[in-house]
């Protein structure tokens, strides 16, 4: 899906995501919680954290996928259409270098090759806002965060009393999607309630075949918390996904479904003892996947977490955060089974040594009950010389744990070791005034002790390799810009451009485009009708060495288009274009892509 899916955003979300991307460059009071252990200020986070935030693109969005592709740094493959397999990448490093949490719950595979996260079949069904943490974040969140962490909350209410939110949406490809969010708030309890229905016929996945392959899921989501007394709350968040997909195992053998069924909670207790809150929770996820008749017919994934935060206002110029975890995760399949155990404790000091200056500095140490213990760390500054200016800087070191796949398969080696990874990033954002924003990130990341399959190691002896440590460095580096400008009250236009430059030992990394750029314009019309336009480039992208030979993997350029019409004040109707021009292309050689498609949606909150 790749940028068919940034067209989709900007075209799928009509219109009114425009400006808001374009406004969140600079926007200093936004509070953001994936950028430390502790909800800060934006301004006060010297991390490089990107926010989706909309009342609207929560139920206007198609998948997730689509609204992700559209900031700068990120982008996606897919093999095939909705429900299909579908991975995000940041800053060029694979989706196995990405933690995904939804509603605070760790929502990666772990029974997936490389325990990671299918964007697939993730619906935008009550999704309400998504922070995208970019660099090595493992003195935060642990294995896995080499490359960064999408947050993803779903749907709060933000007024008192009942409120709610409701969408429907027809298609191409036979594709029709509702949700309906409800929740309740006082000043004591907030609940939420989302339920969301999406089926389509699809295309064919499989580019050697026209077979449709389809797609319907259903989504329900929960989240509530309680203040028993003014110094102690409880909570609870319930994510649950059951959906079938139609694949394509071959061109000539078009012919099998998956089943897969999702099932994640997370409880906690909240308490404030004079400047330190504690916070206790337990959550679990479990994944369950039904192949009937593929080669491995049965996939189960289960991750059981303790954990005890703690954040202490060590007056108004210091926080400390520090916390321990228990973390057991478990996978089987046909025939294989593991379980691992991982205990992890972490402190970070949050200080302002001057009102125009803000630092961090974390520590983490991940022991683990197979390969033992590792520490990762983290500091980050920003300073703000001017009230419109603002420089950023990171350094962090991370780490990949292999996964219960790649050491207890029938292709795994239990000696494996965990990937280590550097990163670097120098930031600077400048405001212009009411009317532009602009900002500029270069990056670094290296990682060592690469696991790869391996066509002749044999300490797994299937007689077809092993997953190994294999030799090389990868390094991903380059440069994201962003900004918009407004020519007028009405009319806006932005911009964003990626250059990502990743090999592993001077040897390109697939699928990862060379350059990525995004232009667009959104206006109102009147008082009521609004539209935008986006065109999308992608150029210089090397194909997986699976990929067919007449793969369609390399440059291509999408346009997308839209039109939202205000029926009251609180309800909108909408048209978008995806791929105006028909383009044919793949993210992923030999999968087919959305071509030219329409969609028309009502949406109301109440």
């Amino acid at each position: 899906m790749n940028r068919s899916t940034l067209l989709a955003s900007v075209a799928i979300t009509p219109f009114l995501l425009a400006p808001t991307l374009a406004q969140q460059v600079i926007s200093l009071d936004e509070i953001v919680v994936s950028g430390s252990l502790s909800p800060v200020s934006k301004g006060r986070t010297g991390a490089t954290v990107e926010i989706l935030e909309d009342e609207d693109m929560a139920t206007t969005d198609a998948s997730a996928i689509e609204r992700l592709t559209r900031l700068p740094g990120v982008n996606a493959t897919a093999n095939g259409g909705l429900g299909a397999g579908s991975t995000v990448q940041i800053r060029g490093l694979p989706a196995r270098y990405v933690i995904v949490r939804l509603n605070g719950i760790d929502m990666n595979d772990p029974s997936g090759t490389q325990s990671s996260f299918n964007f697939g079949t993730l619906t935008s069904a009550g999704i309400d806002r998504i922070e995208v943490l970019k660099g090595s974040q493992s003195a935060l969140y642990g294995s896995e965060a080499i490359g960064g962490v999408i947050d993803i909350t779903t749907f709060r209410p933000t007024v008192e009393g009942f409120s709610g939110r409701v969408g429907t949406e027809l298609g191409s490809f036979g594709t029709a999607s509702g949700v309906l969010s409800l929740g309740y708030l006082d000043d004591r309890a907030e609940v939420t309630l989302t339920y969301g229905r999406v089926a389509t016929k699809g295309f064919s996945s499989n580019a050697g075949n026209t077979e449709a392959d389809g797609f319907h899921q259903t989504t329900l989501t929960f989240t509530g918390r309680y203040a028993l007394t003014d110094s102690f709350t409880m909570g609870a968040a319930v994510n649950y996904r059951d959906g079938v997909s139609d694949i394509d195992r071959s061109a000539t053998n078009p012919e099998g479904n998956i089943f897969a069924q999702e099932r994640a909670a997370r409880v906690f207790g909240e308490l404030v003892t004079g400047a330190v809150t504690h916070t206790f929770a337990y959550s679990n996820f479990d994944i369950e996947r039904l192949d009937p008749t593929g080669f491995v017919k049965r996939f189960d994934g289960k991750r059981d977490r303790l954990s005890y935060l703690g954040s202490a206002s060590l007056g108004s110029a210091y926080t400390l955060n520090f916390g321990v975890d228990r973390t057991t995760e478990s996978f089987s399949s046909d025939s294989d089974a593991a379980t691992e155990k991982t205990v992890s404790t972490q402190a970070e000091l949050l200080f302002q040594p001057m009102a125009s200056l803000d630092l961090s500095a974390a520590l983490r140490y991940d022991d683990n009950s197979t390969f033992g213990g590792t520490m990762t760390g983290r500091f980050a500054g920003v300073w703000r010389p001017r009230e419109d200016l603002a420089f950023r800087a990171v350094v962090g070191t991370g780490f990949r744990a292999p996964s219960l796949f790649e050491r207890f398969s029938a292709y795994g080696d239990p000696a494996l070791k965990p990937e280590q990874s550097r990163s670097f990033e120098l930031g600077v954002e400048k405001g212009f005034g009411a009317r532009a924003q602009v900002k500029a990130t270069l990056f670094y990341t290296e990682i060592d002790d690469l696991i790869d399959f391996d066509g002749g190691a044999v300490a797994c002896g299937s007689g077809f390799g092993c997953y190994n440590q294999v030799p090389g460095t990868t390094k991903s580096r380059g440069i994201e810009l962003s900004g918009n400008y407004a020519l007028s009250d009405a009319t806006e236009v932005y911009g964003s451009y990626t250059f990502t430059d990743a090999k592993t030992d001077g040897v390109r990394l697939a699928r990862t485009p060379r350059h990525d750029l995004v232009l667009g314009a959104q206006s109102d019309f009147s008082e009521r009708l609004s539209g935008s336009l986006e065109v999308s480039y992608i150029a210089d992208v090397v194909p997986s060495i699976f990929a067919p030979a007449n793969n369609l993997v390399g440059d291509y350029v999408l346009v997308g288009a839209g039109l939202t019409y205000d029926v009251t004040d609180t309800a909108q109707a909408y048209l978008r274009i995806e791929n105006m021009f028909d383009e044919k292309y793949e993210t992923a050689g030999g999968f087919n892509t959305p071509r030219r498609s329409v969609f028309a949606g009502l949406r109301a909150d109440f």
